[in-house]
């Protein structure tokens, strides 16, 4: 069973950056296509990005095109969530997941396994 705990989330100012990591502990992570979800205050999850087992394809929601950058270290069972130029919007807390398949979905019941989450607020 794998593990994945999220880190880098915080507080930052509207226009700010920041960066989370999802480590992956356990079984075989290069195989694995994987997610960055996120839920806000009484909202449902949603998806946010996603990279391919490989990294060669990545897929955003709408909301986060061009500001959001997912990335993956095989090497090192990491995966990134670059976020650039945050709004008050995109707080929530973020959640890491590892995909059934190698191939990167918008779809959560797609995947197996889920962090804990980590909390990221950004102040107007």
């Amino acid at each position: 069973q794998v593990q994945l705990v999220e880190s880098g989330g915080g507080l930052v100012q509207a226009g700010g950056s920041l960066r989370l990591s999802c480590a992956a502990a356990g079984r075989a992570f290069n195989n694995y296509a994987m997610g960055w979800f996120r839920q806000a205050p009484g909202k449902e999850r949603e998806f946010v990005a996603a990279i391919s087992w490989s990294g060669s394809s990545t897929s955003y929601s709408d909301s986060v095109k061009g500001r959001f950058t997912v990335s993956r270290e095989n090497a090192k069972n990491t995966v990134y969530l670059q976020m650039n130029s945050l709004q008050p919007e995109d707080t929530a807390i973020y959640y890491c997941a590892k995909n059934r398949y190698g191939v990167a979905s918008t779809y959560d019941y797609t995947y197996a396994a889920w962090g804990q989450g980590t909390q990221v607020t950004v102040s107007s």
